[in-house]
């Protein structure tokens, strides 16, 4: 049903029965979004997420996740592997349309150029490409990763608060607030991982600032 919503609405999709026939066809396919369900066969949708967040070697895809499970742990699980967006089940094929052309949208902004590279110290985001890097290294971010990274950039040294990050990232999620300190965890980290340690300070009360110089 999802699939022919989709193809209705003018995109091109190929569908996955299991988990490992998903990363057959990501690997195959390389999809602009994947829309991926938790439940599936062999391989569930939490650990195929998993395996496409640590193959660094290949684009960050945009990854929406259905989930038949309400509770908050497996929500914030799955966007603390780095999922863009989340849709809990029942749902209408309707709105998950509109929250992949907002998760579609969010990837193309900028697309025409007008965007600039913003560079704070040895920190360079470049909007245009949707690509960051530290003292030259490239620092692999899923598409809410790097929303969250080019807005502290865009005012570095400025305390912004967990909302305004959280609808600068995903600002038609229906997700909790505080995904932004999953986000944050993992940019954190993968920052590090390239000496860029420290680099975001926690503002007690408020959010989150990214340092200066």
């Amino acid at each position: 049903m999802v699939e022919l919503y989709l193809k209705d609405a003018g995109y091109h999709t190929e569908r996955a029965g299991d988990g490992m026939r998903a990363l057959e066809l990501w690997r195959a396919a390389t999809p602009d979004l994947i829309v991926l369900d938790i439940g599936l066969p062999k391989l569930d949708g939490l650990e195929v997420l998993k395996r496409l967040r640590l193959d660094t070697t290949r684009p960050q895809v945009p990854v929406i996740l259905l989930t038949a499970r309400a509770e908050e742990v497996d929500e914030l699980l799955g966007l603390g592997l780095g999922a863009d967006d989340y849709v809990t089940k029942p749902f209408s094929p309707r709105a998950l349309l509109a929250r992949v052309q907002a998760v579609l949208r969010r990837g193309h902004a900028g697309a025409d150029g007008s965007e600039q590279v913003l560079r704070v110290g040895e920190l360079v985001v470049d909007e245009y490409r949707v690509q960051a890097s530290f003292r030259q290294q490239p620092v692999t971010l899923t598409l809410s990763e790097f929303k969250i990274l080019r807005h502290l950039a865009a005012t570095p040294g400025r305390a912004i608060t967990r909302r305004e990050l959280f609808e600068e990232a995903m600002p038609e999620s229906d997700a909790l607030e505080r995904v932004v300190d999953v986000h944050m965890k993992n940019l954190r980290h993968k920052l590090a991982e390239r000496g860029a340690v420290d680099v975001i300070e926690t503002v007690r009360g408020v959010g989150y600032r990214l340092v200066e110089g």
